[in-house]
């Protein structure tokens, strides 16, 4: 079914209730396996409308923000969801402690069990009216956003619609475009600060009403962690300055010897990677798809079915627009069991990014929707990752019909990204566990150790002042993970690793690596992100050598890269 037509009605919080209370005694009153069985596929079921309803009032909502149905859709779930919580904990526990809980997880896998203990510890009623104040926040955020009319040369454009002139050739527009983005933040500065702190203090509440010190233990559990806790990913941490850092700074050393710059450079002269500027797309956003579409043919059957699918059910909105939503995402609307794909394509090589990252994640959906419940289909947030960074390397065999003759600049300039945004990412990482472990710190003294991250994690970045916002170490609010989705980006940098290993192996061998990518994927949400990776094949980043191995080979190649011709 195309996604326009599919139907949304909101659900009533006390329709939800009935229903679920009902399940609820059904299943605890169950005599027989058989019987529990029934009821908690039913439980599934309805849980799977729930989530479609939310899912489709917020994608649409997302698509334009300025719509006042779905704008009122949003607002209902953001009030909704948390009281619709308190029945599917209720449930949770009785799964729980359900005497057919051995059959059940013979017949459905531990790792169902594993993350309903993990749910438990996410929730209580008494934390309902400060989770319906977090979305009203995070909304807040997201709109304020939304709404940026960026005044630039004479014309206004979204916050999305600046990065083409972010990455210009030219170096005084580039400037020009970086300094107008800059001051359109720090002129709204005072509400980001205050939507944060509000955030910071809430979220701790949270974290003490449910019996921990403070957010963080919360946070891993909000984000499911099930097979690695805070002293791994410190450990992780330590490897990236140790083994990541070095290699990225010579990235931007090379980068600043080719633009004729000064190291460390400016954000504005960072973001070109070459004089002749950054590789672009050939063709307008139709074409994109439509390469997308030839290396979907090529890459195996699976993935050509998987394309044409989308293709079919127009399960894609790229195209910015105004009062869109930023960035971009995939998600699922289970009653259909069809993935969807947001984007805001401007022109720049991120477009191909979205018809290779989201598509990976939608090819994972696609791939696994059939699986019951439907919470096994997706693993972690870090493992899905895996599939959306991976598919990107995948895609290089594409380079040509994506970027024609900026293919070698594509392929050189993905890899150098991959490298450095893993500092990056690890710093946004260990600035949210400073802020929630010390959730008092004024806005200024927040920015104050943004600023002092970016001289360990990317000492490349001049902090001279001349960009407003970014050059003043207070970039960090831009990143909408920070303020929507705490300790959601780690994930992206464990990923990469994993992704990077992809990469490693496809140099030597496409169809193997295809192969353990297969391996990987087709295994959905069964088992935890490290089983996941020891059954395909593949390290895991929390382990040293990962890094070291992937970062050295990185590096060679790096070294030998022939950008004869390429200014």
């Amino acid at each position: 079914m195309k996604f326009k037509d599919m139907k949304y009605e909101r659900i009533s919080v006390e329709e939800i209730a009935k229903e679920e209370k009902e399940l609820i005694q059904a299943f605890k009153e169950a005599k027989s396996f058989e019987e529990a069985d029934q009821i908690f596929l039913k439980q599934n079921a309805l849980d799977g409308h729930v989530n479609s309803m939310q899912v489709l009032a917020s994608t649409r909502h997302s698509i334009n923000t300025e719509d006042p149905f779905y704008d009122e859709e949003e607002s209902y779930w953001n009030q909704a969801s948390p009281q619709i919580n308190e029945y599917y904990q209720e449930f949770t526990k009785a799964l729980l402690a359900s005497p057919f809980r051995a059959e059940l997880e013979k017949k459905y896998g531990k790792i169902v069990f594993m993350n309903a203990e993990i749910a438990l510890k996410t929730f209580s009623p008494a934390i309902i009216p400060m989770l319906q104040k977090e979305n009203e926040l995070v909304n807040t955020y997201e709109k304020l956003l939304a709404s940026a009319q960026v005044p630039f040369e004479g014309k206004e454009y979204t916050l999305s619609q600046m990065t083409l002139f972010k990455n210009d050739k030219d170096d005084e527009r580039r400037l020009a475009a970086w300094k107008a983005e800059g001051q359109w933040y720090k002129d709204n500065q005072n509400q980001l600060d205050e939507i944060y702190d509000q955030m910071v203090h809430l979220r701790d509440e949270m974290g003490k009403k449910l019996g921990y010190d403070d957010f963080v233990k919360l946070g891993y559990y909000r984000m499911n962690r099930n097979c690695y806790d805070k002293a791994d990913v410190e450990k992780f941490r330590e490897a990236v300055v140790k083994y990541v850092v070095p290699v990225a700074a010579k990235v931007y050393e090379r980068q600043a010897k080719r633009l004729g710059k000064t190291y460390p450079m400016s954000y504005a002269d960072n973001a070109i990677e070459f004089r002749s500027g950054n590789p672009k797309p050939v063709g307008k956003p139709e074409d994109i798809v439509a390469a997308g579409k030839k290396f979907y043919e090529w890459r195996s059957p699976e993935t050509r079915e998987f394309f044409d699918y989308m293709l079919e059910n127009e399960l894609m909105d790229l195209l910015s627009t105004k009062g869109k939503q930023g960035g971009g995402y995939c998600t699922s609307i289970l009653d259909y069991k069809a993935p969807f794909i947001f984007a805001n394509f401007n022109g720049t090589q991120g477009d191909v990014d979205v018809i290779t990252h989201e598509a990976g994640h939608a090819f994972a959906a696609y791939l696994n929707r059939n699986r019951i419940p439907f919470a096994t289909i997706w693993p972690g947030m870090e493992a899905c990752e895996v599939h959306s960074m991976s598919m990107e390397f995948f895609a290089e065999a594409f380079s040509k019909e994506f970027f024609g003759e900026d293919a070698r600049k594509y392929d050189y300039s993905h890899l150098t990204e991959a490298l450095t945004f893993l500092p990056y990412g690890t710093m946004v990482d260990h600035f949210q566990h400073i802020v929630y472990e010390n959730p008092d710190m004024t806005p200024a003294e927040r920015h104050a150790k943004w600023k002092e991250l970016i001289g360990i994690y990317q000492p490349w970045m001049k902090l001279d002042g001349e960009i407003p916002f970014y050059a003043e170490g207070e970039g960090w609010q831009r990143q909408h993970h920070i303020y929507s989705m705490p300790f959601y980006y780690i994930d992206y940098c464990l990923a990469q690793t994993v992704a990077l290993e992809f990469w490693e192996l496809r140099r030597k061998d496409d169809q193997n690596a295809w192969e353990h990518y297969m391996a990987y994927t087709k295994q959905g949400g069964s088992v935890p992100f490290t089983e996941l990776l020891k059954n395909a094949g593949m390290k895991s980043p929390f382990d040293e050598s990962c890094l070291r191995e992937v970062c050295e080979t990185a590096a060679r190649y790096l070294d030998q890269y022939d950008l004869t011709g390429i200014e």
